[in-house]
This record gives C-alpha cells, structure tokens and sequence, in this order.
C-alpha cells in the first residue's frame, strides 16, 4: 500500500498530452498521470473549448508520484527533456497557448525547486533560447474527456502516436532507463 503521506502532484504542461502522459507512466515511482487541462479561466472546458485557445488553459498532465521513489527533481530532468522548454506557445506543429510549456506547481518547495532548476539550465547554457516555461500554483485542473487516457498505449500504430509519441518515449528510455518501472 502507497504511504499517502509521500504521494505529490504536480502538473506539467510540454504540448500535446498524450505525449507527457507517455513519457511520465513508464516512470517508477509515478503513481498516477491523468491528462487535462489546467491554467485557465474556464470551468469545466472540454478539448473543443481548449483546443480553440480561448479559454486560457494548456493541455496538461497531473502527475501523482511517491517521493520516497522519485524525486521532484527527476520529474523535472524528464519534463525539461520530453519537450522544448524554448518555444513560446508550441511545441512542433501543435501552435497556440494551449501547447504552451507550464508548469503548475502544488506546494511551495516544488515551485522553489522548479525556480531553482530553471536558473541552473539556464547559468549552464543548456538552451540556445531562453527559456520560456511557466512556473504557476496549480490551482484547478480538470480532467480531460476518457478517450484522451492511455492514448498512446490505445493507439500505438496511429500517425500521431508512431511518428510523434513514440520517439519522445524511446529517447526517454533511453536516457532514463534507470527510471522506468
């Protein structure tokens, strides 16, 4: 049984959801990853809603994870590195604030965490660009529609899935091989 005691959330924003969601289940210590939508103003969106940019949300994932397994800062290292932290409102051909690269923090030493990360990429030069990742409380989040769950697994040999989610998997497991459950 979990100790509910060392179980986190945290939500990351880094373009389409089903990419971030992909990433981040193959992580031990990630308990839970639910995507939907977070950062805006309107309640209850749904993806139609999201997807027109209005509604000032991103498609995001909330993450539960255990502590005790995995660090805020791993979850960080593997954020930073399953998407483009530079591009302002995109990520690949998926354009508009939705895309937009966030992160929305639930306590206070994780939005101190994520700060401090983010000035340590950028004194290292790790970027060309500037970074431009929003580091925000997470104040509401919805979930998105139930087809949206599991998607790559539910649809490996689509288009989107094989030529966009399943690179971004495999360079993860490649670089974090000591990190998957």
């Amino acid at each position: 049984m979990e100790n509910n005691n060392q179980i986190e959330k945290v939500a990351f924003g880094g373009g389409c959801f089903w990419c971030t969601e992909a990433v981040f289940l193959i992580l031990k210590g990630v308990v839970g990853v639910t995507p939907g939508y977070a950062g805006g103003s309107t309640e209850n969106p749904t993806y139609e809603q999201v997807s027109s940019g209005k509604t000032g949300h991103a498609e995001v994932i909330l993450v539960e994870y255990n502590r005790d397994i995995i660090s805020f800062e791993k979850l960080l290292e593997v954020f930073f590195d399953a998407h483009s932290p530079t591009e302002l409102n995109k990520q690949g051909n998926d354009v508009g604030t939705q895309y937009r690269s966030v992160l929305l923090y639930s306590t206070t030493e994780q939005k101190n965490i994520a700060e401090t990360y983010v000035a340590k990429l950028t004194d290292a030069h790790k970027y060309e660009n500037p970074i431009v990742t929003e580091i925000v409380p997470l104040n509401e989040f919805y979930p998105a529609e139930e087809y949206h769950k599991d998607y790559y697994a539910k649809n490996p040999n689509y288009g989107y899935p094989m030529y966009i989610i399943k690179p971004k998997v495999e360079k993860i497991k490649e670089k974090y091989n000591n990190l998957l459950k």
